[in-house]
């Protein structure tokens, strides 16, 4: 495949190296900071700048290695790839945590670092499924502090579609000194949620709706949802692979939260992946955010204690 080279990066052969001689602009008036979303259009246009960083968030529950392959097969010029269960996922416990639980903070600032992410920089995060993973690494910067960051609208697809370039050129970074201190606001517990009371909340499940009804379980070992939450399916903030207008997501949204303070509200999925998809739907229709039940369905159920409903067929 044929390599483009942005005019910052310099280097040769199979990595690119970027050169970082410029000091920090993100901080200057004249740059702007994307904090949801970024077009193709909008990307290509900055992509040469030197506080940009690019990451590959593709990923596949069908295949553990899906994301990877197609990344090496072609990318976004100046990415580098994050691995949703390597990277993005910590360690998984049998019986106490979800599919996929937060990594401990050090571990994952330390990768930010190996990805040569700083304060400075303005990142960028795609996928190929509109976000549905990008979405994670989103939520994640955030939950750390890190507010300039933002998902690629239509992402690889979109990318492609409209004709910008692509590379199977890996890009060789210079270490970032990336720290941050988590959010704690941003999240809640099991505990936290079995304790509320159901007139202080609103919990949302993000996952399809036949999932959520319990109609089908093709992933955890049991079907339904957290009693009393109400469906958000994460597919409803798009249209052809794109989120809808922050209008529309605004009048969708609020007529979920029925009255709810959004930043009452909980999301949650089957293990705290496409959850954050709604999170920043919350973000782009410029409303507060509700916080994360990152352990989500998955971690529920490793508590028989926890109580679960089914709406659909038995």
């Amino acid at each position: 495949m044929s390599s483009f080279r942005a005019p910052c990066p310099l280097g040769s052969g199979t990595f690119t190296a970027l050169d970082e001689k410029h000091p920090a602009v993100l901080d200057s008036e004249a740059v702007t900071r994307f904090r949801d979303l970024i077009s193709p259009t909008e990307l290509q246009a900055r992509l040469a700048e030197p506080t940009l960083r690019v990451v590959d968030c593709r990923a596949s529950l069908q295949s553990l290695t899906a994301g990877r392959e197609a990344y090496a097969k072609s990318h976004v010029p100046r990415a580098v790839f994050a691995d949703l269960l390597e990277d993005l996922s910590g360690p998984v416990v049998p019986g106490r945590t979800g599919r996929h639980p937060l990594p401990a903070v050090d571990a994952f600032v330390a990768k930010l670092r190996r990805w040569g992410i700083s304060g400075t920089h303005q990142v960028v995060v795609y996928d190929d499924a509109a976000g549905a993973f990008a979405a994670r690494l989103w939520w994640m910067l955030r939950w750390l502090g890190h507010d300039a960051v933002a998902v690629l609208d239509g992402g690889f697809p979109a990318w492609v579609g409209e004709g910008w370039p692509v590379t199977d050129e890996v890009v060789s970074v210079p270490a970032g000194d990336f720290a941050g201190e988590p959010r704690p606001e941003l999240l809640v517990s099991a505990r936290e949620l079995a304790t509320l009371e159901s007139t202080a909340r609103k919990v949302f499940d993000a996952r399809a709706p036949e999932r959520f009804r319990g109609d089908v379980e093709p992933i955890d070992p049991v079907a339904g949802h957290i009693p009393g939450a109400v469906n958000l399916p994460f597919a409803g903030n798009l249209r052809d692979g794109r989120f809808l207008p922050p209008a529309e997501l605004r009048a969708r949204l609020a007529a979920a939260l029925d009255g709810t303070r959004p930043e009452s509200a909980v999301v949650y999925c089957g293990s705290g992946v496409t959850a954050c998809h709604d999170v920043l739907a919350f973000a782009r229709a410029g409303l507060p955010v509700p916080r994360l039940y990152a352990g989500s369905w998955s971690e529920w159920i490793t508590d028989p204690a926890r109580p679960t409903e089914r709406s659909g067929a038995p």
